[in-house]
């Protein structure tokens, strides 16, 4: 089990529990984390889950596949740091982890 810290726009911030093996977007709607829409469930088929990942964390999340990649150029605001949160693999060496979300998801 992981905790995750989820930091709206606004700069309010949700630190929930994650079990190993779900995603980050999961981890968000068990939790009913503002600004994480998941509008296709966790199919990598939009970008309503978009997150920044904060740059201490980069690394250890690892970098987007290339379909997550396309389906980021549907997101707002897209960084470096952006990730869809449900293609975000909970694990142990997550524990701690921060994300931000968007102003708004696409």
């Amino acid at each position: 089990m992981a905790k995750i810290t989820f930091v709206e726009h606004n700069g309010a911030r949700h630190e929930v529990s994650a079990e190993n093996g779900s995603t980050v977007m999961e981890a968000a709607i068990r939790n009913s984390v503002p600004g994480i829409e998941a509008e296709c469930g966790g199919a990598c088929a939009c970008a309503t889950c978009h997150v920044y990942v904060e740059d201490a964390w980069v690394a250890a999340v690892g970098k987007a596949a290339p379909m997550e990649e396309d389906m980021l150029d549907f997101a707002f605001d897209v960084r470096p740091n952006s990730r869809l949160s449900c293609q975000i693999k909970v694990s142990d060496a997550l524990d701690g982890l921060v994300v931000h979300t968007p102003e708004r998801q696409a």
